[in-house]
């Protein structure tokens, strides 16, 4: 995540959604500065439409909604906003707001190079402020690999981390699967 050079300083959130309806690209919104969404590998791309996927399939007829990369994430108690790459909200307060969702159950990072260290400190960070969080999922688009952050009910959370044969347990929406189904025809390359 890199900060936008050209932005300008957006003191509001208003001024944020005001500014950003008229550029090409998303940004995300930390404490009054923009930074921009770069684009990601195939890979990354496809890893993110399959668990999408996956999620709007599971919970069809319930009253959980899942998001893709274009919906927002208001940051619980602040007005930060980012862009994660799926998450999915079974709160009836998101229900009443077409922009973006602020209290997701379910938040899923797929990991690049440029963004792994940001994903896993500052913006795991924001994102547990929200009370609602229950999973944190990193996605691995280089090897089958994902790291799952999940809160207990006493607030502290937990790492798993699944591997090729595991069975990913999303408690947050009553989800298990193969690891394999996600990573399934990839071309995976290791980063050095």
């Amino acid at each position: 995540m890199l900060a936008a050079n050209d932005a300008p300083h957006l003191p509001t959130a208003a001024a944020y959604f005001e500014w950003e309806a008229q550029q090409p690209e998303k940004y995300e919104y930390i404490d009054g500065r923009v930074y921009a969404m770069s684009g990601g590998s195939v890979n990354h791309g496809r890893l993110a439409i399959r668990l999408t996927s996956l999620f709007d399939t599971h919970l069809d007829g319930t009253n959980c909604i899942p998001g893709n990369s274009d919906i927002k994430i208001e940051i619980a108690g602040t007005q930060n906003y980012t862009y994660p790459d799926a998450s999915v909200t079974c709160d009836d307060r998101d229900k009443a707001n077409p922009n973006y969702f602020t209290y997701p159950c379910l938040i899923v990072e797929v990991l690049s190079k440029g963004t792994e260290a940001y994903d896993r400190g500052g913006k795991f960070r924001l994102y547990r402020r929200n009370p609602a969080l229950r999973d944190y999922l990193l996605v691995s688009s280089t090897r089958v690999e994902m790291d799952l952050y999940s809160r207990a009910d006493s607030g502290d959370w937990t790492i798993v981390n699944y591997q090729a044969g595991d069975t990913i347990e999303l408690r947050s929406i009553g989800l298990s699967f193969a690891i394999e189904q996600i990573y399934r025809g990839l071309e995976l390359t290791p980063e050095r």
